[in-house]
């Protein structure tokens, strides 16, 4: 059974943002989107107890909080560890990517610079996750 997942997206980059909701527009999903644009706004959105994502996609490099600041104070968090949160950026750093391994992400996508794998990339992460037997509390 597929699931209509609620999704926080946060991302600094409104092109960024404009290109995932068309891919989301272009699969035609139902999936609904929050986006906030650094890791301090999407703390506030996970203050909302009824507005909790079934998943977050998470951008690293980004103003005031910045992607692993937000994953620990995330995965510190009793209420909001169990959220899966995966980092869709553009780093293939190495270091970020144990970093956020260490810190319990749930996966670690490369946005690909043709548009095509981007979609196709976005496609197959929603699809596993909307099939998933996510917690919901």
């Amino acid at each position: 059974m597929n699931t209509s997942l609620k999704i926080l997206l946060i991302e600094d980059d409104a092109i960024e943002v404009m290109k995932f909701n068309r891919a989301i527009s272009s699969l035609n999903l139902s999936h609904k989107m929050v986006n906030a644009i650094n890791g301090e706004e999407g703390l506030k959105i996970l203050e909302q107890k009824d507005r909790l994502p079934n998943i977050i996609l998470l951008d690293l490099n980004m103003p005031k909080i910045n992607g692993i600041e937000f994953l620990t104070i995330l995965k510190n968090n009793p209420n909001l560890r169990h959220i899966p949160t995966i980092i869709l950026s553009t780093s293939n750093n190495q270091k970020d990517l144990l970093e956020c391994y260490k810190l319990g992400i749930s996966g670690y996508v490369l946005k690909p610079l043709k548009y095509e794998e981007y979609v196709s990339k976005i496609e197959k992460l929603l699809a596993y996750w909307s099939v998933n037997q996510l917690i919901t509390l």
